[in-house]
């Protein structure tokens, strides 16, 4: 009996042993039954070493039962043997662990196609993106170390093949989940296959001095252990083994040889809790001298995969460095197993907090793009999902881009570049034509279709069609128009502040003072401002006001200037009657002008009234120098007119606007053409000053069917 034909055996008799566990699910025995049914199939029997080393690792990590099936399902789907029908209608719930490793196998095939456009970096972010049971991650782990185990009797080109994806995908993602055990092998078993020369030159310098370190680690330990029993520490101390990887990375990032590193004699200790990890410290450091710059507190600062430990380096007996690792039980625990140490898996199906968190941890280590630099910061967002708010998209190269959840297929093109953006015609999402604002999800190839010129449209801008979520395409957008097409975007502009005057009843305005209200220089920019949505028409209505009212006063003449009771204040005269000119109706805000009657007293006109002008032209020495004045509470009279096309309940609508404005109505005149369809509202309104008015313009044009709303000059 071959070593294959034993392992298919053990493989039956392992899932037996399974299915015999009190509590287990009935299906777990036609799982075992299915195995023993395949036992001339030479897919599974070639496979099964592996998955038997697969389940072990596994069973160290304190996977769960559902963890395990779904790791022999997947082995059997992809050696062709049947899985039984009750393992199917009774397990739906093994559906998302299955799915994971089948996802994993694409990105897998990516990686194994990728061009020089890859990134072995995005592969890790996609696996994570498209994964939804995050217990995927460890059977991947060890199904990969299983695999690596057993790498030296393939083909030469196959190993390497292999340790590369080790060393580019698996050992890295070991190492952000802290699961010391595999990664320290899934890196010494790649680092041997991918560089043997090296690797073997290392572990011949480590054989060389065995019995020498392994004789000096066992004084050291046993000095060790009188000191903390004598100081009442109850402590395990060991020698701890330093793997080839660790040491190689060492010597590169120290610039030295092999005798210049500190912790090729390593000792261990564990202790019950943190303050006893502080007092062995202050014990080693009795004992031996340390060295001041090998001295690390993981504890106080954690790294980024929440590892935590005590390391020092001491001058041990006979003047031979030795390093010095201090750390509870519990971390040791996590240092060993990672994420999978806390990992608590959900019985029944309610909520639990804490399991939430841990996958909530777990996406954010993994999403982390380098090593982080700052443990702190990181730990500080240990709550916060990350990944949740990316999209992590293909090209038809394998590229993977990753955009904020909720951006398009064009926020795509522009992401890839600009021009490709620009000349965007259409994409397809995994084959298929999907309009441009389609929202591509997680693991989707994305292929852009272009035109041979740039093209935008303007309707890409408004937010109402949805054809861009990013910022970044909307200024991208935004910047061709305002340079491709500087004269129409001028014109666009032009017409919404000519429609803002004209709302308003503004004549005469000095426009050149409205740029720098906006942090512009020119009216140009702010027309092209307008015409691109970077400037709504609100602002320049609030501009419009500011730049219209008039200048603070000069100091005031030896004669002090009178308030009329239209709180008007009269340069240079006396005490005179005014009354504001029905012609053109001032309001606070609007620039005006005095003219003096016969017998009426002052009439204050707005400075661009069409009447003020005939009366100055024939009489000018009547014109004075007029002003308002401080006081509040006035009220002023103004004529406005709606048009609109004449719908039910089109009056009520408009006169219910008017009336929340607080604004008092004082007559209303309606009438309709019927040849075409169009009310005319005339209204007569007290306003507080210019601000009401324009904030009142603004509501009565969003009204339905209203076509105008704009003040009566």
């Amino acid at each position: 009996m071959n070593s294959a034909d034993t392992s298919l055996q053990d493989l039956e008799a392992w899932l037996r042993r399974h299915a015999a566990v009190a509590g287990a699910p009935a299906w777990w025995s036609d799982l075992a039954e299915a195995v023993a049914g395949a036992r001339d199939h030479a897919a599974l029997r070639a496979l099964a070493p592996e998955l038997l080393d697969t389940l072990a690792l596994l069973e160290e990590l304190r996977a769960d039962a559902d963890v395990a099936a779904a790791c022999v399902l997947h082995a059997l789907n992809g050696c062709g043997v049947a899985v039984p029908e009750r393992v199917l209608r009774d397990a739906p719930h093994l559906a998302d662990l299955i799915e994971g490793q089948q996802a994993a196998e694409k990105v897998w095939s990516l990686y194994a196609a990728r061009t020089r456009h890859g990134s072995a970096e995005g592969l890790r972010r996609l696996l994570l993106a498209i994964i939804r049971d995050l217990r995927v991650v460890f059977i991947l782990l060890a199904r990969q170390l299983a695999r690596m185990r057993a790498a030296a009797a393939l083909p030469e080109g196959e190993r390497r093949a292999l340790a590369q994806l080790t060393a580019d995908i698996h050992a890295p993602l070991a190492n952000r989940l802290g699961i010391w055990r595999l990664k320290w092998e899934l890196e010494d078993l790649a680092f041997r296959y991918l560089q043997p020369e090296v690797y073997h030159r290392i572990a011949r310098l480590l054989d060389e001095r065995r019995e020498d370190r392994e004789r000096y680690i066992a004084a050291a330990m046993a000095t060790l252990r009188a000191a903390l029993a004598e100081a009442g520490i109850a402590a395990d101390v060991a020698g701890r083994p330093k793997h080839i990887y660790s040491i190689w990375k060492k010597m590169q990032r120290k610039s030295g040889d092999f005798s210049s590193l500190y912790d090729i004699r390593a000792l261990r200790v564990l202790v019950d809790d943190v303050p006893a990890c502080y007092a062995a410290l202050g014990v080693v450091h009795s004992l031996w001298p340390p060295i001041p710059s090998e001295f690390d507190d993981y504890i106080a600062r954690p790294k980024g995969n929440h590892y935590q430990s005590l390391h020092t380096a001491v001058v041990g007996p006979e003047g031979k460095t030795l390093e010095v690792q201090i750390r509870s039980h519990r971390m040791h625990a996590h240092a060993e197993e990672g994420v999978a140490a806390h990992w608590r898996y959900k019985e029944g199906g309610g909520n639990d907090a804490e399991f939430e968190r841990k996958i909530a941890w777990m996406r954010q280590l993994l999403e982390t793009r380098d090593e982080p630099e700052d443990d702190a910061a990181l730990l500080a967002g240990f709550k916060t999902d990350i990944l949740e708010d990316r999209v992590y998209l293909l090209t038809p190269q394998g590229q993977v881009l990753d955009l904020p959840r909720g951006a398009t297929v064009l926020d795509f093109a522009y992401h890839i570049h600009t021009d490709v953006g620009h000349r965007c015609r259409g994409a397809k999402v995994n084959g298929r034509i999907v309009p441009l604002n389609h929202q591509p999800q997680s693991g989707d190839r994305v292929e852009i279709l272009t035109g041979k010129t740039a093209a935008p449209r303007r309707d890409w801008l408004a937010a109402q069609h949805g054809f861009l979520a990013t910022h970044r395409a909307q200024q991208k957008v935004r910047a061709w128009f305002k340079h491709a097409d500087l004269a129409a975007n001028l014109a666009a502009g032009r017409a919404i502040l000519d429609k803002e005057l004209k709302r308003l009843a503004l004549h005469n305005v000095d426009l050149d003072t409205l740029p720098p209200k906006f942090h512009l220089h020119t009216l140009d920019e702010l027309l092209v401002a307008l015409a691109l949505g970077e400037i709504s028409g609100g602002q320049v209505a609030r501009a419009l006001h500011e730049s219209h009212a008039p200048p603070p006063s000069a100091p005031p003449p030896p004669r002090a200037p009178k308030r009329g009771k239209d709180a008007i204040v009269i340069e240079g005269v006396g005490n005179l009657l005014t009354s504001l000119a029905r012609c053109c109706q001032p309001l606070p805000g609007d620039a005006i002008v005095g003219y003096i009657t016969r017998g009426k007293g002052v009439s204050i006109h707005r400075a661009d009234c069409p009447s003020f002008a005939r009366l100055r032209a024939r009489d000018p020495a009547r014109a004075i120098e007029v002003e308002w004045g401080g006081a509040r509470g006035q009220a002023y009279e103004v004529d406005v007119l709606v048009r609109g096309y004449d719908r039910k309940w089109l009056h009520k609508d408009v006169t219910n606007v008017i009336a929340a404005a607080n604004v008092h109505l004082l007559a209303a005149n309606a009438r309709v053409d019927d040849s075409s369809g169009l009310a005319t509202m005339n209204f007569a309104l007290r306003v507080s000053d210019f601000e009401q008015l324009s904030t009142l313009l603004a509501r009565l044009s969003a009204v339905p069917n209203v076509i105008e709303a704009r003040r009566l000059a």
